[in-house]
């Protein structure tokens, strides 16, 4: 009984390491990974934006002086991702808002080698894809808009003081207690034409 549960221990454990190994051997050997900048395509359907799926990967090369080429060579790969992903749709058949991630890995894949060389690029793996609608819900429609009118203007029997202007005021803000209209002519000034 003993060695029944411990084969299946065993048997789980190993099934469980699968997926990491797997990972890692997609991945390469230390040193060979290059984080790519996020990569953000548009997913249309008939010609119409849908949303754009934002996209995380790595670069693997074959080497680690290729690795090197390919951090030397990061912003023209990244360049020729950008053209590609809005030149062509990446988008799966059936679904225009899922990737078709063999068909985007194996045209990227080809854009990283032209740039750096056949023979430094070995894969692609994408870490993580994330879908975000251009209109996230449908909460707009059939909504009616708040009217477009000025907002009400104030009574007509409402006045307004006339205030002294910021010249006049002193330090305090009030008027200074001989501070007249600037329209009132000064005596003596306009007094004597």
């Amino acid at each position: 009984m003993r060695r029944i549960v411990v084969c299946l221990l065993i048997l789980a454990c190993t099934a469980a390491a699968r997926p990491a190994m797997a990972a890692a051997a997609k991945e390469g050997a230390p040193g060979t990974n290059v984080e790519m900048p996020f990569l953000i395509a548009p997913m249309s359907k008939d010609g119409k934006l849908l949303g754009y799926t934002y996209i995380s990967s790595k670069l693997v090369a074959s080497s680690q002086s290729a690795a090197i080429d390919v951090r030397e060579k990061l912003a023209f790969i990244q360049d020729s991702f950008v053209r590609d992903v809005n030149g062509d749709p990446i988008c799966k058949p059936d679904d225009p808002t899922a990737v078709d991630t063999a068909l985007l890995n194996a045209r990227l894949v080809d854009d990283a080698r032209r740039v750096v060389g056949n023979s430094k690029v070995a894969g692609m793996v994408f870490v993580r894809m994330e879908f975000a609608p251009l209109h996230p819900s449908d909460s707009t429609l059939n909504q009616v808009p708040p009217p477009e009118r000025a907002p009400a203007a104030p009574a007509a029997g409402a006045a307004t003081a006339a205030t002294p202007n910021q010249s006049q005021m002193g330090a305090t803000g009030a008027a200074p207690s001989g501070a007249s209209d600037p329209a009132t002519p000064k005596p003596g000034k306009d007094a004597q034409h």
